[in-house]
């Protein structure tokens, strides 16, 4: 058997019917290897046909795919003519996978705290902001799929090779630290589920939650589709568990469709509103769906083949965040018919629940100070009272509201959440340690790393939460605000890489999806700053005298000025001075896989 690596020395891209098209496949062993036999032990020029790598993953620069994935999904031939349909189900269920498991990252239980608490603090009138969070979740992560999809790469990987060292390091800083907060909330959202079915201590549910992540090891290695199979069985769960309560706790189908498609937002609710995008969007899960897509095996080769794998992602992802909408919707509905109370969620500038006082287990700390509204009051016979709700207490709430048995159908679709999502996190650190670090190191080792991070802080807040049961509400809501805050870092490379030309070739983002992305980006600043501003104002009377102040001022400086010099440094992608360097770079990175596996392989 002889090895053959196919590379373009001339340039960055083959050309056919005028259009130019990428073909650096390097890192992520789509870097045109090919095996083949010859009787006379030489290569015959270049070939538009070729053949995954089955190495080991110790000599390529990028054998994530190869290593980790452990197989890869062959697509069928889709139908040809005129009477072709334009949805083709045999090849739309070799695409299906990536998305549902980029998905339950939106089911994660800070979604399910946001969720909750918008139906209780704000009843239907939020339904659009989580829709349309839901649509642009759907615009980026198209675009993180379409990037994997032409390239070969995954975010963190482009990255790495487009950007300077030192801004591409501080990404992977700031994308590791929304992973760990993202995993203490999936760790203290099973823990919470733990506690409810079984009676568990919370710290002791967080440390088998710890444990437990270890068993996506197992799965990993079946195979990718079952991996994904997994997932979809977890989305399964929480789907019977939220829509059961949904049907028994029922809707107002006017306030929904009124909620959902039609813009209101009252004052009182300003915070909720704001806090649902970082909710919803993760930032790591962008990273995530670009290197997920790199499973289904492609000919980069032909542009019809790279259009049909962008449109059939698309497809599938879509319909996987319409699933994911209705289960959030779901949660939002449940608790709104049951604790929204407009006097209580209005209460001088703080959001209420109502809540029967008579709930056991409801912490007396959550409920709030004074005499309640008469609307609250009257609202549970006489028993009603303004309260803080989150993941602590909602099961406690929904036991009194509905009986013992939705408070454990909650719980069983809170533990699928927080098992699917830390498996999600899990996934999403290995691949951006490997792409923005290239470190080869075992997959045990680093599901030790990143969930060893997590588990320390999600323990402490478990033990002190024993004294002060809202203190995990409270860190759930901060994570929250952290992952909007990080967000920027995973948006501004995503628009920045997909309109570079030498790594996209001819399918650089429309005009249109690139005007909507930078309007998100704005809007995205204009929320962080309306979440930090108020919290600086409100430490300004009290630390004004101590060295909090300075720190907190120095840090949103260095915040805004990384994400100045993140776009200067994207914008320099563009132009044909910095179009050369790019594409060098990239043949140097190709003949240097491609000379490495030739080796691998005896020539």
């Amino acid at each position: 058997r002889k090895w053959r690596c196919e590379t373009d020395m001339e340039g960055s891209a083959l050309t056919s019917k005028g259009r130019t098209y990428n073909t650096f496949h390097s890192e992520s062993h789509e870097h045109m290897l090919k095996s083949e036999s010859h009787p006379h032990g030489h290569s015959h020029g270049h070939s538009h046909e070729h053949k995954r790598s089955r190495s080991d993953g110790n000599d390529s620069e990028y054998s994530m795919l190869a290593h980790d994935l452990v197989e890869e999904v062959d697509i069928p031939e889709s139908e040809k003519g005129e009477k072709a349909p334009w949805i083709d189900f045999r090849v739309l269920w070799a695409f299906t996978g990536p998305g549902w498991l980029m998905s339950t990252a939106y089911l994660d239980p800070g979604n399910l705290e946001a969720d909750l608490q918008q139906g209780a603090y704000s009843g239907y009138q939020l339904l659009w902001v989580l829709l349309g969070s839901t649509l642009i979740g759907w615009m980026v992560q198209v675009m993180a799929a379409t990037l994997g999809v032409v390239t070969g790469r995954d975010l963190a990987t482009n990255c790495r090779i487009a950007l300077s060292r030192p801004v591409s390091l501080t990404l992977w800083v700031m994308i590791e630290i929304a992973i760990v907060g993202s995993d203490i909330q999936e760790v203290l959202g099973s823990a919470i589920a733990l506690k409810i079915l079984f009676g568990l201590p919370l710290w002791i549910g967080t440390l088998i939650t710890g444990v437990d992540t270890f068993t996506f090891l197992l799965f990993h290695h079946w195979g990718i589709r079952k991996l994904e199979a997994v997932f979809c069985t977890l989305i399964l769960t929480m789907c019977f568990a939220f829509f059961v309560n949904w049907g028994k706790s029922g809707t107002d189908e006017g306030a929904f469709f009124l909620g959902t498609f039609v813009p209101t937002l009252s004052d009182y609710v300003v915070m909720q509103a704001v806090g649902i995008l970082g909710a919803v969007i993760m930032p790591h899960n962008i990273y995530l769906h670009s290197a997920l897509v790199l499973s289904r095996k492609i000919d980069r080769t032909k542009p019809e083949k790279i259009r049909e794998a962008i449109k059939y992602n698309a497809i599938e992802s879509g319909m996987a965040l319409l699933v994911s909408f209705f289960i959030n919707a779901a949660v939002v509905v449940t608790f709104s018919r049951f604790f929204f109370v407009e006097e209580c969620a209005n209460q001088h500038g703080v959001n209420y629940a109502c809540v029967d006082s008579r709930t056991l287990g409801y912490p007396e700390k959550s409920f709030m100070d004074g005499v309640s509204p008469p609307s609250c009051v009257s609202r549970h016979h006489g028993h009603g009272r303004c309260a803080e709700i989150g993941l602590i207490t909602a099961g406690y709430a929904l036991k009194r509201s509905l009986g013992s048995a939705a408070m454990y159908i909650w719980a069983i679709g809170l533990l699928a959440s927080g098992q699917a999502s830390t498996m999600t996190g899990t996934l999403a650190g290995q691949f951006v340690m490997q792409g923005f670090l290239e470190l080869k190191v075992d997959q045990w080792v680093r599901v030790l790393l990143i969930r060893s991070i997590a588990l320390v802080p999600a323990v402490l807040v478990a033990v002190f939460s024993s004294v002060d049961p809202t203190m995990s509400d409270t860190l759930n809501e901060w994570i929250n605000v952290l992952q909007s805050v990080q967000l920027p870092f995973a948006l501004i490379p995503i628009l920045m890489i997909t309109n570079c030309i030498p790594l996209m070739g001819e399918f650089v983002i429309d005009g249109t999806v690139k005007i909507i992305g930078w309007i998100v980006s704005l809007l995205i600043f204009a929320i962080n700053a309306y979440l930090i501003i108020p919290s600086l104002w409100m430490y300004n009377t009290s630390v004004t005298e101590s060295y909090w102040m300075y720190v907190t001022v120095t840090v949103c400086a260095g915040y805004l000025l990384f994400i100045i010099y993140l776009i200067y440094d994207g914008l320099k992608l563009i132009g044909s001075k910095a179009n050369s360097k790019l594409r060098a770079k990239l043949n140097k990175i190709d003949n240097c896989c491609c000379s490495r596996e030739r080796s691998a392989a005896g020539i």
